[in-house]
């Protein structure tokens, strides 16, 4: 079976907002909903689709890193960003980077990353390896 997108899922565009998420998934839901299809093992399974799809798309954050990493992206912190992780090259830098040259665009901790775990890892690369890979 291929793989759908949770877009294709609930029938909406890329560019659909929160309020069509939310009307997309609560008619899907309705037409696959368990209860009006007892013994459909086929609509309990794309009603648990729906819910996936609805779960990722309504959260900005997790509907972030699902539109540049897809399910991969999403998968060991249920979309959401573990402590020390990066959504990409630039927050990486800020977190090295954090306080130098005045601040830079720096954006409020949400409180389950307050208490970061500091982490180094010794590593001996040769220049040739470092520059050329």
């Amino acid at each position: 079976m291929e793989e759908m997108s949770y877009y294709e899922i609930l029938e909406v565009s890329k560019s659909a907002n929160g309020d069509e998420i939310k009307k997309a998934y609560r008619k899907m839901a309705k037409l696959y909903h368990p209860d009006r299809n007892p013994g459909d093992p086929t609509a309990e399974h794309k009603f648990k689709l729906c819910n996936e799809a609805y779960q990722v798309l309504s959260d900005d954050q997790q509907r972030s890193i699902y539109d540049r990493y897809g399910k991969e992206g999403l998968q060991g912190g249920g979309g959401r960003r573990s402590s020390g992780g990066f959504d990409d090259l630039g927050s990486i830098f800020e977190e090295m980077f954090n306080g130098f040259g005045g601040g830079g665009r720096r954006q409020s901790r949400a409180p389950s990353d307050k208490f970061t775990l500091d982490m180094g890892v010794e590593m001996r690369v040769s220049f040739k390896e470092a520059v050329f890979g």
